[in-house]
């Protein structure tokens, strides 16, 4: 008999389910998209605008992964429920929303459908960044230690500043949610029927370090009703990861056609997962998630507390070491704007005469100039800057244009800026003692072999590719294995399932030369509009705020 697993990732648009045999192999893949993707101009079937930088989500979308998707995977995979004996889930974070006791999402109950606060805000909502400076400054002014263990800024993508905007601008919401959680704690709540919290989410996104969360005193200096916002809207016992949350309910077993009981996992965080399939849980080992954003993971067996992380929390991405994270806000987002909005119509159709995508076509085009030769720099911040900076009212900066360049030129650069960016993000970590030893790569954009090489040059060390297109469904895969006892810990487990080639990508020496030139000049204009003073970025920034408001 088969033993299988399922891994599900609920990713920005869509979510992916993995059958995967508890060898690793693979059975089969469903992508169910979302009805309502990233809910970003109204909410749905309403005229009520949203705010800029805001980003919602509609949790029903996701029940349709688990109606709809999970149902589909099982039979292309040839299997039956019987099959099965593990589930685990991975979502994108901090993707967050308030519920009453029982579960249920404000924005699904008739008074407050019409309620931007409502509903669940996706990790990309950046309308917080007001809340989340404060919570920063704030934390340095009462010298609260724990601020150091997230580089010294809080982004606006978090708990925190999300909760503090609800209560601000919607008190109302804010008094009537029991609780405020993330995806990742509510799906498996939908699977298992009961809530259940765990440690990655809570110390990445939540401010929870070394057993605790915040201070009552220090929410209270906060706002005043913000006082006991841990205690009655976080407070759980948190799981350590890879163990089981609890079992399949009545309700959940109709939706995915798996067994009542079936084990399931502790919920997850997307790129925290993917170092299993990348069988990169061992010290020292980088992964980089690259999709429309990047995410990057990696383990160390000592503390550093690394100015613009993301955050490091022990136990964070497996038992027993301290998980580091950083990253950028946008990657694969930046390529396609500019394919969408800067790329003339005789492109296209040419592309299309050779049978190829535009991105193809335009790293074909640039593919066939030397390193430097368009005479550009781009700064990799068009959805704010993740890491180092914590910046999210940051924008994307292009430098050097002539009557001369063409847009294979603009691509490319926009290509080698978010590897510049992630150059940025290894040197911080290398300069403050974490070793990186090594790096493999994992998501969508690995399809771009250009992209590939740009960053072995830049980062000039060799490069491993995930080769499973869904590792963070293979990550949760992984997980799901250990937490039915199929294997006694994720290291084991990610031993045996994950699937990674070593050295795909190995840097060109001449390249590292010319990148290492192009890099110093990617730093200036780095320090220049994000540290030296210069709110050039922020006031033009304000003054479209305003723009659009009036």
């Amino acid at each position: 008999m088969t033993q299988a697993v399922i891994g599900i990732d609920f990713g920005t648009l869509s979510g992916r389910v993995l059958v995967v045999d508890t060898t690793g192999k693979e059975l089969a893949s469903v992508e169910q998209v979302y009805k309502h993707g990233s809910i970003e101009q109204h909410l749905p079937d309403t005229d009520i605008r949203l705010g800029s930088s805001w980003a919602l989500q509609d949790p029903d979308d996701w029940r349709d992964v688990l109606r709809l998707g999970v149902p589909k995977a099982l039979k292309q995979a040839g299997i039956s429920a019987n099959d099965i004996v593990g589930i685990a889930t991975d979502f994108t974070a901090c993707t967050v929303l308030p519920v009453t006791g029982d579960g249920t999402p404000l924005c699904e109950l008739a008074e407050f459908r019409g309620r931007p606060h409502a509903w669940p805000k996706l990790w990309k909502h950046h309308a917080a960044q007001d809340q989340a400076d404060r919570v920063s400054e704030l934390a340095h002014a009462r010298g609260e230690d724990w601020i150091r263990r997230y580089g010294g800024k809080i982004s606006s993508e978090w708990e925190f500043a999300k909760a503090l905007q609800i209560l601000e601008e919607d008190p109302e919401i804010y008094r009537r949610m029991d609780r405020w959680i993330e995806a990742a704690d509510w799906i498996v709540w939908q699977l298992m029927g009961s809530e259940n919290r765990n440690i990655c989410t809570a110390g990445y996104k939540g401010q929870y370090q070394d057993g605790a969360w915040p201070s009552k005193d220090y929410l209270s200096a906060l706002h005043p009703e913000f006082t006991d916002f841990a205690k009655s809207k976080l407070e759980f016992p948190l799981s350590p990861l890879g163990s089981r949350a609890g079992g399949i309910t009545t309700r959940a077993a109709e939706w995915t056609g798996l067994r009542i009981g079936t084990p399931v996992a502790v919920g997850n965080v997307d790129a925290h997962v993917t170092a299993s399939a990348a069988q990169a849980v061992d010290p020292g080992h980088l992964v980089a998630i690259m999709g429309t954003s990047t995410c990057h993971v990696v383990n160390a067996e000592l503390l550093s507390e690394v100015p613009g992380m993301c955050g490091v929390v022990r136990d964070g991405i497996v038992p027993g070491l301290w998980g580091f994270e950083a990253g950028q806000s946008g990657v694969g987002d930046i390529f396609a704007w500019f394919v969408k909005n800067g790329v003339p119509d005789s492109y296209t159709r040419l592309a299309e005469q050779r049978g190829m995508s535009i991105h193809d076509y335009l790293s074909k085009l640039a593919a066939e100039e030397n390193v430097g030769e368009h005479g550009l720099i781009a700064l990799d911040w068009h959805s704010g800057n993740r890491s180092i900076l914590v910046d999210h009212d940051l924008t994307g900066v292009l430098v050097g244009l002539s009557l001369h360049t063409r847009p294979e030129q603009i691509y490319r650069a926009l290509l080698e800026s978010t590897a510049f960016g992630t150059r940025k993000i290894i040197d911080t970590l290398t300069t403050f003692g974490v070793p990186i030893n090594e790096i493999t790569v994992a998501g969508g954009l690995l399809k771009n072999k250009l992209l590939m090489q740009i960053y072995a040059d830049v980062l000039n060390r060799p490069l491993n590719v995930l080769t499973s297109t869904q590792g963070p469904a293979l990550g949760s895969a992984i997980h799901a294995a250990v937490a039915a006892d199929v294997y006694p810990d994720i290291q084991t487990a990610s031993a045996e399932m994950g699937d990674v080639e070593r050295g795909v990508y190995r840097p060109d020496p001449d390249n590292v030369t010319l990148y290492d030139d192009l890099y110093n000049e990617y730093c200036d204009l780095h320090d220049h509009f994000g540290r030296q003073g210069s709110r050039v970025l922020h006031r033009l920034r304000e003054i479209s705020r305003k723009a659009s408001q009036s």
